[in-house]
């Protein structure tokens, strides 16, 4: 057995306070059921909120400061098979080492799809 998938999405919004993603549903991103994959949706989250503790920095392969995921809680609350994601990270917590970001995954007409709490570590 074979699976294959594609995800993408596009930063609509970055600021010190909050990001803004936006992600196409695509077929590849699907589930037998007909929705968006779980993993997916987390996905967008996770790196969403990583862009917003990142700030200005641009990330590079063995940079030092990557915000590592170390926690990760997650309610899936809906889903949907077509349209768009929006996703939108806050931060909790900014310290010198750890980050806690909410981040809200939101599908047609603002429907609450996620709501994900990540905690980050500064890598050295």
């Amino acid at each position: 057995m074979r699976i294959k998938g594609a995800i993408e999405f596009e930063i609509s919004e970055c600021t010190a306070e909050r990001v803004t993603a936006e992600m196409e549903i695509r077929a590849e991103m699907l589930n037998p059921y007909g929705v968006v994959n779980a993993g997916a949706i987390l996905w967008l989250a996770d790196v969403t909120a990583s862009v917003l503790v990142m700030g200005e920095v641009e990330p590079a392969a063995g940079m030092q400061g990557f915000p590592l995921a170390i926690n990760l809680n997650a309610n899936f609350l809906g889903n949907q098979g077509r349209g768009r994601f929006r996703a939108v990270a806050v931060p909790v917590k900014r310290g010198k080492s750890l980050s806690v970001v909410r981040t809200t995954v939101s599908g047609a007409e603002g429907k609450l799809i996620a709501e994900v709490t990540t905690s980050h570590l500064l890598s050295k």
